[in-house]
C-alpha cells in the first residue's frame, strides 16, 4: 500500500514539473516574440528578427531550463540554419562548423585525459600523495582536499572532480559526523574550489573556451600558457580566500585528524596487476606530453586542437579507452559550447550585438566602469543560469563595445567575462559542483551564501587586476 503511495506521489509530482516545463517554454515563446515586436529596431531585416527572436528565446530556456541547457544549443544550430539557410548572402555553413572549432577538439582532449585519469585512478593516486605531505591537522586537510580539486578541475569536469573527491572523503565524513565544522567546511569548500580551479586552464571550464573561441573569431589568439598564465594567479588567490574564509566561518582550530580514510578508500578502489600499473604510466607519459606541447604551442607552432588529438588517438589506440567509456563523456558541454558559439557569431555577423552596444554607447561610459560592469554582470547572470550560457550572451556584447572604442587590449573584456563566470557560487543551483554537495543532505543552502557573496564581490575585482596586469605584461590583445 505505502509503495502504491509512493509511486502515486512520485508520478504525480514529474507530470506537474512536465507541465510546468510546458508553461515556461511557451510562456518563454510568447515573451520573446513581444520582446522582438517591442525592442526591433525599424531598420531590421527578417534574419535581424530572427536573430533577436533566438537570443531572447535561448535566454528564457536557460533561465527557466523548460529545456536541458545542452537541448538549447542544439535547438540555437538548428533555428540558425532553418531560418538562414535559403538566404543565399549568408554563409550558414559557419553556423554548423563550430562543432568541429578548435575549442571543442581541445575540450574533447580534455575529456579523453579526464576520463583515462579517472579510469586509472590517477586522480584519487593525486590525492593520497598530496595530503599527507601537508600535515593531519583540521586546516590542512581543508587546505589540501581544496588545492588538490582546484588542480585536478583545471584538468577534469568540475562536476566529476567534485564528486570524485567527495566520493573519497566519505569515510571521513562517517567518521566524524555531518556536525563537524571540518566536513561542513569541506562540503563547501570542495566545489568552489573545483569551480574557481577551472579558471585556470581552457579546457577548465566552458566559459574559457567560449571567450576563447569568441577572440578566435575576430582573429585575436590565445594560447594554452597565455591562458593559464591569466587565469592561474587569479584563480590561486581566490581559492585561497575561500579557505580563508571556511576557517574562519567554521572555527577551525589545529587539531589532529586521522587521515586512515585514505587507506579505506584505497582498500576498496585499489588496482593491483602490472597490467594496471602499464595503463596508469601510459596515462601519466601520454598527460605529460600533451600538456607539454599545449604549453609549449606558442612556440612549436603546433596548434592546441592538432595537441587534442593525441591523447583520442593514444588513449583508444592502446586500449584505456573502449567504447563504453566514449559514451560516458560529457558530449552535452559539447553541445552547449557548440551553440553557444553559434549564437554568439550570429549575434555579432547580423549587427545585434552592435545594435545593443549603440543604445548604451550615448551613456558615454568609461571603458574601466564597463569591465566592472560586464564582471560583475557575468557573476550574477551565471548564479541563476548556466555560466556558459552568460558567457555566450555577454562574451559578443564585449566584443562588439571594444570595436567602438579604441582601446589596447581587445581580449581584456571577453577575458574577464570568461573568468568571472566561475565566480558564480552564491546558490546550490548556480553550478553543478554546488548541486553535487548540496545533493549530500550535510549543508542547508545558507551555508553557501558567505562564501558566494565573497567570492562575488571579490572575484571580479581580483580577475580584472591580474588580467590588466598580465595582458599589459605580454602585450596580449
Amino acid at each position: 500500500m505505502s509503495d502504491s503511495r509512493a509511486y502515486s506521489l512520485s508520478h504525480y509530482t514529474k507530470k506537474i514539473e512536465r507541465q510546468t516545463k510546458v508553461i515556461f517554454f511557451l510562456t518563454t515563446l510568447i515573451v520573446s516574440f513581444l520582446l522582438v515586436y517591442f525592442l526591433r529596431d525599424p531598420s531590421f531585416n527578417p534574419t535581424q528578427d530572427y536573430t533577436l527572436f533566438l537570443l531572447f528565446f535561448a535566454i528564457g530556456l536557460w533561465i527557466t531550463e523548460a529545456i536541458p541547457p545542452f537541448a538549447v544549443g542544439i535547438l540555437i544550430i538548428g533555428f540558425l540554419v532553418f531560418t538562414m539557410g535559403s538566404n543565399p548572402d549568408i554563409d550558414v555553413k559557419q553556423y554548423v562548423q563550430t562543432w568541429s572549432d578548435g575549442v571543442i577538439w581541445l575540450f574533447l582532449g580534455g575529456f579523453f585525459l579526464a576520463e583515462a585519469m579517472h579510469k586509472t585512478q590517477l586522480d584519487v593516486s593525486l590525492l593520497k600523495f598530496v595530503l599527507p605531505k601537508l600535515g593531519s591537522n583540521s586546516r590542512n586537510v581543508l587546505l589540501g582536499l581544496m588545492m588538490v580539486t582546484a588542480v585536478l578541475s583545471m584538468l577534469m569536469s568540475n562536476t566529476a572532480t567534485t564528486s570524485m573527491i567527495l566520493g573519497a572523503i566519505t569515510p571521513l565524513i562517517l567518521t566524524l559526523g555531518n556536525k563537524a565544522p571540518l566536513v561542513r567546511a569541506l562540503i563547501i569548500g570542495v566545489p568552489a574550489a573545483a569551480s574557481l580551479g577551472g579558471m585556470g586552464t581552457i579546457i577548465g571550464s566552458a566559459p574559457n573556451a567560449i571567450a576563447v573561441g569568441a577572440l578566435e573569431s575576430v582573429g585575436i589568439t590565445i594560447s594554452f600558457i597565455e591562458w593559464m598564465i591569466i587565469g592561474l594567479p587569479a584563480a590561486a588567490v581566490l581559492v585561497f580566500c575561500f579557505y580563508k574564509m571556511l576557517v574562519h566561518r567554521y572555527k577551525l582550530k589545529t587539531e589532529i585528524i586521522s587521515l586512515d580514510f585514505l587507506a579505506v578508500n584505497s582498500a576498496t578502489s585499489s588496482t593491483d596487476g602490472e597490467e594496471e600499473n602499464i595503463k596508469r604510466n601510459i596515462v601519466i607519459v601520454v598527460l605529460i606530453g600533451t600538456l607539454l606541447l599545449w604549453l609549449t604551442s606558442q612556440w612549436t607552432g603546433i596548434p592546441v586542437a592538432v595537441v587534442s588529438g593525441i591523447p583520442i588517438i593514444l588513449l583508444t589506440m592502446l586500449g584505456i579507452i573502449d567504447s563504453k567509456d566514449v559514451r560516458k563523456l560529457p558530449w552535452d558541454t559539447l553541445m552547449l559550447v557548440a551553440g553557444g558559439l553559434s549564437l554568439g557569431l550570429a549575434i555579432q555577423e547580423q549587427g545585434i550585438a552592435q545594435y545593443f552596444i549603440q543604445s548604451i554607447e550615448h551613456f558615454n561610459l568609461n571603458y574601466y566602469v564597463l569591465i566592472i560592469i560586464f564582471g560583475y554582470a557575468s557573476v550574477v547572470f551565471s548564479n541563476f543560469m548556466s555560466n556558459t550560457a552568460a558567457t555566450t550572451i555577454l562574451v559578443p556584447l564585449g566584443i562588439s563595445l571594444v570595436s567602438l572604442i579604441s582601446v589596447a587590449n581587445v581580449a581584456f573584456l571577453p577575458i574577464v567575462i570568461g573568468l568571472a563566470a566561475s565566480c558564480a557560487l552564491f546558490l546550490p543551483v548556480s553550478t553543478p559542483p554546488n548541486a553535487v554537495a548540496f545533493s549530500l543532505g550535510v549543508v542547508d543552502q545558507k551555508e553557501f551564501f558567505p562564501g558566494g557573496l565573497l567570492i562575488a564581490l571579490i572575484g571580479p575585482a581580483v580577475i580584472i587586476s591580474f588580467t590588466l596586469l598580465i595582458l599589459n605584461l605580454l602585450n596580449l590583445g
